[in-house]
């Protein structure tokens, strides 16, 4: 494993991470709300009365924010490399995973591990473990079989 120093931005990311908590914190107490973002996102698809400004808002927010980030420096130029259609069975997957774990990596991960929630810790290792899991099967298992099946040399690494 090499460490790509030109991308390497530990300033950047622990503002970053800085301006998550004090936005986690702020919601926290201005509101009493935890910053999850499937459940802001969620309390919008059943709205009640009352509880719709702070939630377009929020959204708002991290919408602008790459704008935002735009008008101070240059941003870094975003490759993804997978189909529309793959984007998509993603999205559904991540989807369901947010609604299986009662919640989302913001939720739990963030806000939950900060209040000392052993159910956030639990569901924030489901995470990261299905992460690494999915990562490790798609790239070398998935990658040597399609290798095989369609005699691409080499697969295994770059799928």
């Amino acid at each position: 494993m090499t460490l790509d120093t030109l991308n390497f931005t530990p300033w950047a990311s622990l503002a970053g991470g800085g301006l998550v908590g004090v936005a986690a914190v702020w919601l926290m107490l201005s509101s009493g709300r935890i910053a999850g973002i499937s459940g802001i996102v969620g309390g919008l698809l059943r709205p009640r009365s009352g509880d719709i400004a702070w939630r377009v808002a929020f959204i708002i927010g991290l919408m602008a924010a790459p704008w935002a980030y735009r008008a101070v420096t240059v941003a870094p130029e975003a490759q993804i490399d997978a189909s529309t259609a793959m984007l998509v069975v993603a999205g559904l997957l991540v989807g369901f995973g947010t609604r299986l774990g009662s919640g989302c990596t913001s939720g739990h991960g963030v806000c939950g591990l900060s209040r000392l929630s052993w159910r956030s810790l639990v569901a924030t290792l489901c995470f990261m473990a299905t992460g690494v899991l999915t990562v490790y099967v798609v790239r070398h298992v998935l990658g040597h079989v399609l290798g095989h099946v369609l005699g691409i040399a080499g697969a295994g690494g770059s799928v």
